[in-house]
C-alpha cells in the first residue's frame, strides 16, 4: 500500500499497476493449475494381503492409494466402499489394483440347499421346497429342482433367499 501511494504522488503509477495486475494474474493461474492437479488425483483401491477366490471383501484388507501411472486401464475399484461386502472371483494380490470385473456380489442361495419356491400368478400363489442346481446372487436366473415332485424348474433369486418361478 506503501508504494502505491507514493507512486501515486510522484505520478509512476502505470507501471506499478501493470506489475500488480500481472503478480496477482501469476498467482490465480497457480492456484488453477493446482486445483487441476489435485482434480486430475485418481485413486485405485489395492489389497493389503492375499485375497483368494470366494473370500468377502472388507474394509480392513483394503487400502486407497493414488493412481501414478497415466496409462493404467480403467475399470479398476476407485473406492473402498464400493466394493467392500462384494466377493473375490480371481486370487488378488497386495499392492495390485483391484479390477471391478474380478468381483461379485454374493451369493443368495447356494447349489445343493433348501429353499422356499414361489409361483404366484395373481389370485394363485403356489410355495414348494426345491434344492439350486446353481449358485445365485440376488436377481440372477438360477435353475430349482422341486424337491417333491422332481420337475427342474427356473426362477429369480430373490433379496430374503427364496426363488420366484418363472412362466415357460
Amino acid at each position: 500500500m506503501f508504494r502505491l501511494t507514493e507512486a501515486l504522488r510522484t505520478g509512476k503509477t502505470l507501471p506499478t499497476l501493470r506489475h500488480t495486475v500481472l503478480t496477482v494474474s501469476a498467482v490465480l493461474a497457480g492456484l488453477l493449475v493446482a486445483d487441476v492437479a489435485l482434480a486430475d488425483a485418481r485413486m485405485a483401491v489395492v489389497p493389503k494381503r492375499i485375497i483368494y477366490p470366494g473370500e468377502e471383501l472388507d474394509a480392513g484388507q483394503l487400502e486407497e492409494v493414488e493412481v501414478t501411472n497415466p496409462n493404467i486401464v480403467k475399470g479398476y475399484a476407485e473406492s473402498i466402499g464400493a466394493i467392500s461386502g462384494l466377493v473375490s472371483k480371481r486370487t488378488l494380490l497386495p499392492g495390485r489394483v483391484i479390477l471391478t470385473s474380478a468381483l461379485r456380489e454374493p451369493f443368495a442361495v447356494a447349489r445343493g440347499t433348501t429353499v422356499s419356491l414361489i409361483f404366484d400368478n395373481g389370485s394363485l400363489v403356489l410355495r414348494a421346497a426345491g434344492t439350486p442346481l446353481q449358485d445365485g446372487s440376488v436377481g440372477e436366473l438360477v435353475r430349482v429342482r422341486n424337491k417333491d415332485s422332481g420337475v427342474i424348474v427356473s426362477g429369480t433369486v430373490m433379496d430374503d433367499g427364496t426363488v420366484h418361478v418363472v412362466v415357460k
